[in-house]
């Protein structure tokens, strides 16, 4: 039987993750700038389960169960928002200067559970609008399309997204006859520009987000990560009107196979033309339709880390910190090395440069290269030159990215960002200059699985 699907699925958003999961399969021995994953050198899950023992004491004690009450607990189908809402309340408390009560956390089985809460609970396909910051993660904008909900895009500069861009968005959305439900962004060092919004634009885009009644759904997997000085305060710690709901997890933090994510979600809700009640019971209605709840047994590994940690994941951080740090420094060096002003390459073609933006955090920086780059380029990168980085064109809904590149800089070793970088140099010089000026070889490094 043939079974027809929905249009989007032949849209090249949707074929994104596939494309660049494919080609890393195809050429394994190629050094991937591609995916935004944590290094595993910090993955301790064989110890990180002892901690489930932390969370059932603190549990049995703080209900009067016994251990073996606790276990059992564990087991069965559990409360819906989640068991963990406190510690992670303490958490935020501690580490981002966050004040919520943890009856206003939704515990989620990643924070891509949470975006779909939101989209399913709060939009209305055909009238309700996205309002996104553009390019950006393609897990939200993605769903949308899935779902039927229309995105806005936003263009954001090297600095993140602009507030003035924000406020002429929601009049154009109006002027259109729709509603600017929510906006989405990642304001901290954001994926995958690797840009962190500075702190007035923050405050300006509450205060247009409250005079619009628009939410901000607010991203924030990578704001602990910050390499240079202190992180900006979160948009969630600067709101004073419960505008945003904010999107939390520990897939960063901790590792990712924990699969666990969360909402903050302080705000009143009413069904239309009905009463009022909290919108986090909204959601959680949805949430048991999607999930049921999140596993038990994950969010006892969090809880017990948290309780183990006194309530801060900072002190666990520090050598991550410095970790990604280094990374960072690595590839800005070697950057400069390949294509900085004394390299041979900038002699060789002065009109077409490479140039590059120093993120303060997080795992990703910009490169802006004098061609157009796209999957064609990405599978030529792969097999002949063995290096592979994504096309910023890929996370964007509207054109100007095609000269754009997203180098992840968290999951590969010096010694790789040595090595893909000097392949990736190599591919430069094969477009910019002509082969036998540049001495430009493709490499048998990439080899085809």
């Amino acid at each position: 039987m043939k079974v027809t699907v929905k249009r989007c699925f032949g849209e090249p958003i949707l074929e994104v993750m596939n494309f660049l999961n494919e080609v890393v399969l195809d050429y394994p021995k190629a050094v991937s700038f591609a995916p935004g994953r944590p290094a595993e050198d910090f993955f301790d899950v064989e110890a990180s389960l002892e901690e489930v023992a932390v969370f059932v004491a603190y549990r049995a004690e703080r209900l009067g169960w016994s251990r073996e009450q606790v276990y059992s607990d564990l087991g069965q189908y559990n409360k819906t928002n989640g068991i963990i809402q406190e510690l992670v309340a303490r958490q935020l408390e501690l580490d981002e200067g966050i004040h919520v009560d943890p009856s206003s956390i939704l515990i989620t089985s990643g924070c891509q559970e949470g975006m779909a809460i939101l989209l399913a609970g709060l939009f209305e396909a055909g009238r309700d609008v996205l309002l996104s910051s553009d390019p950006t993660y393609i897990g939200i904008t993605g769903l949308a399309r899935i779902l039927g909900i229309e995105v806005e895009p936003l263009s954001s500069g090297e600095n993140g997204l602009d507030p003035e861009v924000f406020a002429r968005a929601v009049a154009r959305v109006r002027a259109a006859g729709k509603v600017p439900r929510a906006l989405y962004d990642v304001p901290d060092f954001n994926n995958p520009l690797g840009s962190s919004m500075p702190l007035e634009a923050r405050r300006r885009m509450l205060e247009i987000a409250r005079r619009e009644g628009v939410l901000i759904f607010e991203d924030n997997p990578y704001g602990m990560f910050a390499y240079d000085g202190e992180a900006r305060r979160t948009l969630k710690a600067l709101d004073q009107d419960r505008t945003v709901i904010y999107m939390g997890s520990f897939s960063k933090t901790l590792y990712p196979g924990l699969r666990v994510g969360f909402l903050v979600v302080d705000q009143e809700g009413a069904v239309e033309g009905g009463a009022s009640l909290p919108l986090i019971d909204a959601l959680s209605q949805v949430k048991s339709l999607v999930t049921v709840n999140t596993p038990p047994l994950v969010q006892a590994v969090v809880g017990g880390t948290l309780l183990r940690s006194g309530g801060s994941l900072k002190p666990a951080m520090a050598p991550k910190i410095e970790f990604y740090r280094r990374n960072r420094d690595r590839m800005l060096e070697t950057l400069e090395h390949w294509f900085g002003d004394g390299s041979e390459l900038a002699r060789m073609a002065p009109d077409r440069r490479v140039r590059w933006k120093r993120p303060e955090g997080g795992f990703f920086l910009t490169l802006d290269v004098p061609f157009d780059f796209g999957g064609d380029d990405v599978v030529t990168c792969g097999r002949d030159f063995g290096v592979i980085c994504c096309p910023m064109s890929f996370f964007s809904l509207t054109r100007g990215r095609e000269r754009q590149i997203r180098l992840a800089f968290s999951y590969v070793s010096p010694e790789e960002i040595d090595q893909g970088m000097e392949r990736l140099a190599r591919y430069m010089g094969s477009r910019l200059v002509p082969r036998d000026a540049a001495g430009v070889e493709p490499v048998e490094a990439a080899g085809r699985a």
